[in-house]
This record gives C-alpha cells, structure tokens and sequence, in this order.
C-alpha cells in the first residue's frame, strides 16, 4: 500500500497582505497529478488546512474542489484529514457528511463517548485497490486540553496535559491493535511539537498550553508503523528516524524559509512494516527573495535592486501574480525619511512585487547597550539632551547638525504658536 504524507497547507494565508490563492490552486493541481502519477492508495493531511479558524468562501471552495477532483480521478483513494492549531475543529468537521463521499474521513478535535473518547473516529481502515483493509490510521488531530483524558499526577511532578496526550495516544493505539489482523500495519497522525525538531520561528504559532511545549518522540510506539506528522514547516525527520517525520509545509510561509526544501512525503508499506519512503519536491510557482542577502548600506541596496529582471514589454503575455516577493534590507547610518520612495524609485519597472523593506542599524564600533539612567537623571534632562541621547545611541554618532537644528525649532514651535494666539 502507497500513502503520501502531506500537512500546513494554510489555503487561505496572504504574505504582507498579498492573497497566495494562485500558489495554493497550483500546489493542488500538482498534488493531484501526483497522487495519479504515483498511484497513491491513501492521502493524510495532518492538520492546518486553512491559515485561519475562519477561513474564506475562496478557501474553503479550494479544499472541496481538490477533492472533488480527486475523487473522480482516483476512486479507490483514501483521505484522512485532521486539525492543526490553525483550524476550527468544528468548521472542519462542519462538511464531514458530505465529504465522506468523496472517501474523506475528517476529525477537527476528540468526541467523547459515554466516559471516554469515542476511539472509533480516531481509528480509521484504510482500504487497497482491492478493497481489503491493508492499513489503520490513528487519526488524531491538534490536542486541546478539552480533548485529551484526565490525567491525575503527583503534585508539582509533571505536566497534566502532555501526560493526557500520552493516555490518548495509548488508547488510540490500544483500539487500532484491537482491529489489526495479521499483515495490516498501523500508521499514526499527529500536529504536534515533537522534541529536537526545528521551529521557523517567523511563521508558526507556538503551541504552549499547560507549560507544555514540546512531546517527547517516545510518545509514537514502536508499533507505529509510521508517523504523519505536521505543524513545522522544515522537513525533518524526528531522531533520525524517516519513519517519525514532518513533511514540512508546501510553500514558503514565510521570508525564513526561502532555502527550506518543500515536498511531500510517499511511503510504501509492506505488511505490518514500512518499505520505503521518498520525498518529492514541491515545485514553486512563485520565488520570494532578500535583496542583498545580507543587510547592507543604502547605495549598495540601490544597485541591487537596479540590477533585477525588468518587467516583459507591454505586448507580451505576463502574469504580475507569478512575480516574485521582495524583501529588502538595509542598514542605516542616519535617518532616510524618503528611504521608500528611494526603493520605488529603484524597482521601478522591475518585475518583483514590493512586500516589505527591513532595516537595521549600521554602527561604525559595536553598538553598546544604553546607560542606566535613573528617574531623577531623566527629569533633569532637557528635551534636546534626551534626543541627542537617543540618536547616538542608535545612530552611533551624534545627530548632524541641520537635524539638530530642526528638532530644536519644532521644540519653539508650539510657544510660537501660543504667543501669536495671545
């Protein structure tokens, strides 16, 4: 049997309020042909299918398109979505009706069932082109402390909520074995910080409730023929093992993660084991860039960005949607007022699209922090003494003179305005 692993789709999420509805129709375009080129028996989407627990018409319409579609091209194809972080539980599972008859099996949080959770929707049979039960997946979603058992714990030895997690996923696991026959292997999803995997801090959420951050990856039993896992963005194997992964998300989130390498993950099982696992890249419709690579002075900035593609002449067919992000960085030694219209000015008839410009400070010696100053210091400085202050201490080097000048006639401003009322 032959599952391909994917998660941290966020349809619906815009960079610096840039829609990134193109990119997300092409990355399920291509999801689906490869689901067909690849002969996929199952497809597990753990968690964050939308940006948002309100997600748009647009990207709700997406998602029920996609398996749409694959339902007619791929009959026999299992799916199994869960919930992330990002997602309404309930909004997910609001269609599960309907989405059922497209083979898509949907859990947004654990219901409960008489004094327990009900086990039988976080157990799922996945089915081979014959129809036989080849696989069960434990379909577990994002875990809220609402979700997971009652765990009671020495006091000040431990944490309730992991502890809960770790009941959960036993007695998942203790249904799935009860339903096993022999030759049928057990699969695992979660969405979930698993320790020593690395985050992309700019683009997600951290997960801390109950002082909890991270889960150790014993969690997963050996019995676990494979885990699923999502809510990091980098591509990473847990410990080591490829079968304990993240696939990683489809598309940059983020500028931080330019250089990640964004695929999906295909597995091949073979009975109660796994065979093998390949990743396949995700090809990217649209670049994102940082000009320069580093942050450096304005003049150097300048040359850079003037040295970009130039837009296609005006007769040839071109998309603006498939220009590239940009990010651009510079450093500074004094305040540039007209720093953005210097940029524009330079990217004129570029063909990048403008998100966002990063600036640092340019120091001739290393910066040091500011001295202490204390409450009486403060209300013994005069206004100019406290922003020459400030300048030098952000700037390095005093405030030139013109700017100097400036400050002090905005200061006489005001009781010029009061004496000319008088």
């Amino acid at each position: 049997m032959k599952l391909l692993h994917t998660s941290d789709w966020h349809l619906g999420q815009t960079l610096h309020q840039h829609e990134r509805d193109g990119e997300h129709a092409h990355f399920l375009a291509w999801l689906l042909d490869t689901l067909v080129a690849e002969q996929v028996d199952a497809l597990l989407v753990s968690g964050d299918v939308f940006d948002t627990t309100n997600p748009s018409a647009a990207a709700q319409s997406m998602l029920y398109r996609f398996l749409s579609q694959a339902r007619q091209r791929m009959p026999h194809l299992n799916v199994v979505i869960t919930a992330g972080n990002h997602d309404s539980p309930g909004r997910l599972e609001a269609p599960s009706p309907l989405l059922a008859l497209f083979g898509a099996h949907v859990v947004g949080s654990v219901a409960q069932a008489g004094d327990g959770p009900d086990l039988s929707r976080l157990v799922v049979p996945l089915h081979n082109r014959a129809g036989e039960v080849a696989a069960w997946c434990m379909a577990v979603p994002f875990l809220r402390p609402a979700d997971v058992p009652r765990v009671e714990l020495p006091e000040n030895n431990g944490d309730a909520y992991a502890a809960g997690i770790q009941a959960l996923y036993r007695q998942v696991l203790a249904h799935a074995l009860s339903l096993r026959q022999p030759g049928q292997a057990v699969v695992a999803m979660g969405h979930c910080h698993v320790t020593g995997a690395q985050v992309s801090e700019e683009s997600e959420r951290r997960i801390v409730v109950g002082g909890a951050e991270a889960l150790a990856v014993s969690l997963f039993s050996p019995a676990i023929a494979y885990v699923a896992l999502g809510h990091l963005h980098l591509a990473q194997s847990v410990g080591g093992d490829p079968t304990r992964r993240y696939c990683g998300s489809p598309l940059p989130m983020s500028f931080s993660e330019i250089h990640y390498p964004h695929q999906v993950v295909v597995v091949e099982l073979a009975g109660e084991g796994v065979a093998d696992t390949r990743s396949v890249p995700v090809p990217r419709c649209v670049d994102l860039l940082r000009v320069p690579a580093q942050p450096a002075l304005l003049p150097q900035v300048l040359t850079a960005l003037q040295a970009l593609p130039d837009q296609p002449p005006p007769d040839t067919p071109h998309a603006p949607e498939a220009w590239p992000y940009l990010l651009v960085r510079v450093q500074l030694t004094q305040p540039e007022p007209g720093l953005r219209s210097q940029i524009e000015e330079a990217l004129a008839g570029k063909a990048v699209r403008l998100v966002r410009i990063e600036t640092s400070m340019a120091h001739s010696t290393p910066a040091q922090a500011a001295p202490t100053v204390t409450l009486d210091e403060l209300d013994n400085l005069s206004p100019s003494a406290f922003f020459e202050r400030l300048y030098s201490h952000r700037f390095g080097a005093p405030p030139p003179t013109e700017l100097l000048g400036a400050f002090h006639e905005l200061l006489l401003a005001p009781a010029d305005a009061e004496g000319e009322a008088a």
